[in-house]
């Protein structure tokens, strides 16, 4: 089940980069339109200004606001320290990376992971036009991070976990790369506890995050399960029927 379902998303997901590009193409382009099959193409906010600040924004290259497919400001959320190491789960074109990778600043390090190549040639195509030289894109699934164990200091994620095929995996793989006393601070999409997987999947895709979204309980049990305490999660918004944006803290002990 898990090659179909990353096979699903990867090209969800290399459309969207390619949607970028070809709007970047287009003579007489608008400034700051969104790709709008991501996973909060329901909301009636444009995004990304719905998420983040006009300052966040007005230093970001238009490729990676252009590709901004999330549902949330997990920059915000993990509260990001001068000289931190900071592990993107999901980077696409990169427009977390580069926010952390700015308030991380020079003696930090941010890092963007994912498996699809038309992401991630847009998301490095990005930080060398911004000039950003603290960044490093790596190829890879979220439940199996080509990283050393201990590793990072911080987590991130923006409406990815929800579209990984193998979540204790996923959770595992958090935990491990974490250093002790590193923390989770992730967007997401989480159902209400009384919804089956079945009453997930009639509101929605796989790729469009609803359908392989966890619940609230669900969630938590994972990141215990996997190691992580101080588990909180917080509904910031609904965006259908039982289905929730949240932000999502942890911290490995």
């Amino acid at each position: 089940m898990t090659e179909p379902i990353h096979d699903l998303v990867r090209e969800h997901y290399a459309d969207a980069a390619r949607a970028v590009q070809r709007r970047l193409d287009a003579p007489g382009r608008p400034a700051l339109p969104v790709v709008d099959d991501g996973c909060c193409s329901s909301r009636a906010d444009p995004l990304p200004a719905a998420l983040y600040s006009p300052l966040e924004l007005a230093d970001l290259p238009a490729p990676a606001v252009l590709a901004s497919l999330g549902c949330g400001n997990p920059v915000v959320v993990a509260d990001l320290q001068e000289g931190e190491i900071v592990l993107d789960l999901g980077s696409g074109g990169g427009i977390d990376v580069l926010l952390s990778a700015k308030r991380v600043g020079p003696a930090g390090h941010a890092i963007g992971l994912d498996m699809t190549d038309e992401m991630l040639e847009l998301a490095r195509r990005t930080a060398a036009d911004a000039g950003v030289s603290n960044v490093t894109f790596l190829r890879g699934t979220i439940e199996d991070m080509p990283l050393p164990d201990a590793s990072v200091d911080v987590v991130i994620s923006n409406c990815v976990v929800n579209l990984a095929a193998d979540k204790p995996a996923v959770f595992r793989e958090i935990a491990r790369v974490l250093r002790p006393g590193g923390r989770i601070g992730i967007s997401d999409i989480v159902a209400s506890n009384e919804l089956s997987p079945d009453e997930r999947l009639e509101r929605g895709s796989y790729a469009g995050c609803i359908a392989g979204a966890l619940s609230f309980a669900e969630y938590e049990a994972g990141l215990r399960e996997a190691g992580l305490q101080r588990i909180e999660i917080v509904t910031t918004q609904a965006v259908g029927d039982g289905m929730h944006s949240a932000i999502v803290r942890a911290v490995k002990p």
